[in-house]
């Protein structure tokens, strides 16, 4: 299993046990999203590991870590069908206790299958194929990201951990075919990258060419 998936999953669960009832109720990053809407659609990214994990392919992988992510450039709203039905799922929850607890349950089970599985093991997801080490390495930057948008209006929340952030940002740079300025921290270059925050005159001009290309939209 890939450390830095174990290392990122454990991290931004512990976030999440660590809030507040009414941190909930707040916004996160994800633009339309309140916290509690942001970790229900936790539960369900743990869901789709748990499936994926037990789905293995016959063929050849056709994705990798990095192809795993398809990208756009434009930023979503919240509007979506997807994106408004986990809102809805989450306001069904009520308590927050019990969207942490359901989190808490189902995280640490695909964690723990995560743990188990083969790296080499072919698995389908999304009508792809992918070996089970690449797959948990394309969710370093799922859970780095989101790990960022819980802790966007909420500063009491440990940021994720460094090793996490740089890997991302690997990631992300090769998605853009280019680096980020050596002055971005791994957290700006993140933030600014996937359109989580505008960019200052300052950081456009450093970013040059590769300005007019952002941002990443990433699903």
């Amino acid at each position: 299993m890939d450390d830095l998936f174990s290392r990122s999953w454990a991290a931004l669960r512990t976030a999440v046990a660590g809030l507040a009832d009414e941190d909930f109720a707040r916004p996160s990053g994800c633009r339309g999203w309140l916290v509690r809407d942001l970790v229900c659609h936790l539960v369900i990214d743990a869901q789709d590991v748990l499936i994926t994990l037990v789905t293995p392919a016959a063929t050849e992988p056709t994705r990798d870590a990095v192809t795993y992510w398809e990208v756009t450039g434009t930023a979503p709203t919240g509007e979506d069908p997807l994106d408004a039905l986990t809102v809805r799922l989450a306001a069904a929850y009520g308590e927050p206790g019990l969207l942490r607890f359901h989190l808490d349950d189902v995280g640490a089970a695909a964690g723990r299958a995560a743990g188990l599985v083969d790296p080499e093991l072919r698995v389908g997801t999304r009508g792809q194929v992918l070996t089970a080490g690449d797959y948990l390495s394309a969710y370093v930057l799922e859970w780095t990201l989101h790990h960022l948008d819980l802790g966007a209006h909420l500063p009491h929340v440990p940021t994720p951990p460094a090793g996490a952030l740089a890997r991302s940002r690997e990631m992300l740079e090769r998605i853009a075919g280019a680096g980020f300025p050596a002055s971005f921290s791994d957290r700006d270059a993140l933030l600014v990258g996937t359109g989580r925050r505008v960019p200052s005159g300052e950081e456009r001009a450093e970013l040059g060419e590769l300005a007019g290309k952002l941002p990443f939209v990433l699903g």
